[in-house]
């Protein structure tokens, strides 16, 4: 049987529920939402730039992403 996207019994987080997200190098390219998300009450996905600057901003939900150390 083919796995499904956002099932009820995948364990997915709600899509643009907290202002400000922290991200490790190993998750990038960033998008928002991101993977582990549900999709189906969100935006578009978008690819964000936060490579340079270590930080972005989601232009539709105003997330605030921020890439974390390996040691938070």
């Amino acid at each position: 049987m083919a796995v499904r996207v956002g099932t009820i019994d995948q364990k997915l987080i709600p899509a643009n529920a907290q202002n400000k997200y922290g991200v490790r190098a190993r998750e990038l390219p960033l998008s928002c939402p991101m993977p582990g998300m549900y999709l189906w009450n969100s935006h578009p996905k978008v690819y964000l730039p936060i490579e340079a600057t270590g930080e972005a901003k989601c232009p539709y939900c105003g997330a605030l992403y921020e890439i974390l150390s390996d040691d938070e």
